[in-house]
């Protein structure tokens, strides 16, 4: 179970047994959209188990770097889970699951859609009347229906579908794929929410319902302010680069010693900061009276920014500009960022043992969530967590002999 409280040294450790403590997760799920949303349950209490199928989820492959025989990939995912590898292909292994989902709150999967329902275990025919309060979250890449319906989807062409790529870059680079996987990432905390929603309406209501989650619809709704701007002007949104497409000054300047980045939201604020760099005379400006007049002219106010900042230690600059209220900051690297006052402040680099990973960004006042397990190994709690569902040991010992429990990958 994922209550208990971790009692080794370490750092961002969950500290209670979570918002979620008593909720239980079915997790078929792999690779990383799923995996994210169930960590961020587990981190807070959940108990997450993971079913992975008899080769095991791909991303344990995705490296170097490793630790032992898993990728840096799944590490980064699959903390405090439990695993546990099973043949769904088979009649046994579904039966198995059946018998997992006895008690269960919660099943996500992100099979190809149709899947469930030809191995007969389907939301509608199937689970949501043997277990009417389950909520069945599925995800994947453009849904079940549609022109596009029961397709596969991957990050990085979602990203080029739903037109991220097209406003990511500048006009040299081209579109250009965002160097994290914001789809999956996104499909993931989407996900989480979804479930949350159905969990809160299911006090209410006492059923369990089907969310259809898709990276399509999740990468299209990060599409802001691009479409909200097309649906005003019917212009094609462009790649700016850096600078934000409404906003000016709202973008990254060379110093002296490092580029840094300087967002600014509104005219007080251009004001002040004009002020704190002896421009104070910029403002009244006729090109840059307001923030719509410095977008029309953003390459004149650049071109005046970029000379006097110039002459900075951005380091001490930006520290200086946020204390005075003028959103600031130095372009870090991600090893910099690691090392950062803040980031350990804030337990966002978590430890526990060998395992180091990011910390959960959800800080609760009464039921603070965190690391409670590092990552498993394949079918690591398969025995356990069987005997906790009812298995004798010679229903255990017959389903590894028929291959339905797995024990080493495939």
């Amino acid at each position: 179970m994922n209550d208990a409280i971790p009692t080794s040294e370490g750092k961002g450790l969950a500290r209670s047994a979570g918002a979620l403590a008593g909720l239980k997760v079915i997790d078929l799920t792999r690779v990383l959209g799923g995996p994210y949303c169930t960590m961020i349950l587990s981190d807070h209490g959940a108990e997450v188990i993971k079913i992975e199928p008899p080769q095991g989820d791909e991303v344990r492959d995705w490296g170097p770097p490793f630790h032992g025989q898993e990728a840096s990939y799944f590490i980064g995912v699959n903390r405090n889970k439990r695993s546990l590898a099973l043949d769904l292909g088979r009649p046994e292994g579904r039966a198995v699951l059946l018998r997992l989902l006895e008690g269960a709150d919660v099943l996500i999967e992100n099979y190809k859609p149709g899947s469930m329902e030809k191995w007969g275990i389907g939301y509608e025919e199937v689970l949501s009347k043997r277990f009417p309060a389950l909520v069945h979250c599925r995800v994947s890449g453009f849904g079940a229906d549609g022109p596009l319906g029961g397709l596969p989807g991957y990050d990085a062409v979602i990203q080029a579908m739903v037109g991220l790529m097209s406003i990511n870059g500048d006009a040299a680079s081209g579109p250009t794929r965002m160097g994290t996987p914001i789809v999956d990432l996104a499909t993931g905390l989407y996900s989480a929410i979804a479930i949350l929603m159905a969990l809160q309406e299911r006090q209410r209501s006492g059923q369990g319902q089907f969310l259809d989650m898709s990276l399509h619809d999740c990468g299209m709704a990060l599409l802001h302010p691009q479409a909200a701007n097309f649906f005003l002007n019917d212009r094609r949104p462009k790649a700016t680069g850096n600078p934000h497409p409404n906003i000016s000054p709202y973008s990254k300047y060379r110093t002296r010693t490092c580029e840094i980045f300087v967002a600014v939201g509104n005219d007080p604020t251009f004001r002040r900061f004009c002020d704190f760099l002896g421009l104070g005379d910029l403002p009244k400006d006729p090109r840059f009276l307001t923030n719509a007049l410095r977008v029309t002219n953003r390459a004149e106010l650049d071109a005046i920014l970029d000379a006097r900042l110039a002459e900075e230690d951005g380091h001490a600059l930006t520290d200086r500009l946020l204390r005075s209220g003028v959103p600031a900051g130095p372009v870090l690297h991600v090893d910099e960022t690691m090392a950062a006052p803040h980031t350990a402040h804030r337990q966002m680099v978590t430890e526990l043992g060998w395992y180091r990973g990011l910390g959960t960004p959800i800080k609760m006042s009464r039921t603070p969530g965190g690391t409670r397990a590092a990552p498993p190994t394949f079918n690591q709690h398969g025995d356990d967590i069987l005997a906790a569902h009812g298995f004798t040991e010679t229903e255990v010992a017959d389903l590894k002999a028929a291959g339905v429990v797995v024990e080493t990958r495939r």
